[in-house]
């Protein structure tokens, strides 16, 4: 079976593989990048290969976080995507990037695709956003893919915000949004 890829105009995504580790190892340690996502740095290269080869979101599921590659140069850029949330029944958009690669419209990008695929070729009825309430870049993007705010919550036991696009409502907007418009899906995930 061929691996799923996304492309948009300067991006790819594909499913995560254990070489990435290295860049997860990297991603993670950097405290900025980390900031309102409750997580730690990994303890070494193996920690983040470990978690790689236990990502079953794909087999689970059929979608998950990718791997986001500029396709200019073939940089890896971070991570972005779809994930299914079972402790609240809801698929999640996420998106991490290397600082240096922030402010240049990659996790808007990337977000575009991510929810075209999970409305236009998985079928989902809604799709969530959530951030802690601080972490205002977050929210802009959230906001430009035309998510609508849905509530305040506990987000890793700090304030957050709770945002939620439909099916319908990204119908509605999707002539709006050039990346989505040229996006193109490869394959199936393994």
């Amino acid at each position: 079976m061929k691996k799923l890829i996304l492309e948009t105009e300067r991006l790819l995504l594909r499913p995560f593989e254990v070489e990435d580790a290295p860049f997860f190892l990297e991603l993670n340690s950097d405290p900025e990048v980390i900031k309102y996502t409750g997580d730690q740095a990994f303890k070494d290269l193996e920690a983040a290969q470990e978690f790689l080869r236990g990502y079953d979101q794909y087999q689970r599921y059929g979608t998950g976080r990718m791997s986001v590659f500029l396709k200019s140069t073939g940089a890896y850029l971070g991570w972005s995507g779809l994930k299914y949330q079972a402790e609240i029944g809801e698929t999640d958009l996420g998106y991490r990037f290397f600082r240096h690669h922030w402010g240049q419209g990659y996790a808007t990008e990337s977000g575009q695709v991510s929810l075209a695929y999970g409305f236009e070729h998985l079928g989902l009825e809604r799709i969530v956003a959530r951030t802690m309430a601080d972490n205002q870049a977050s929210v802009k993007v959230i906001e430009k893919l035309g998510m609508q705010f849905v509530d305040q919550i506990n987000f890793i036991e700090h304030p957050g915000l709770l945002y939620a696009i439909t099916r319908e409502e990204w119908t509605q907007q999707r002539d709006g949004l050039n990346s989505a418009n040229n996006f193109s899906i490869f394959g199936k995930p393994k």
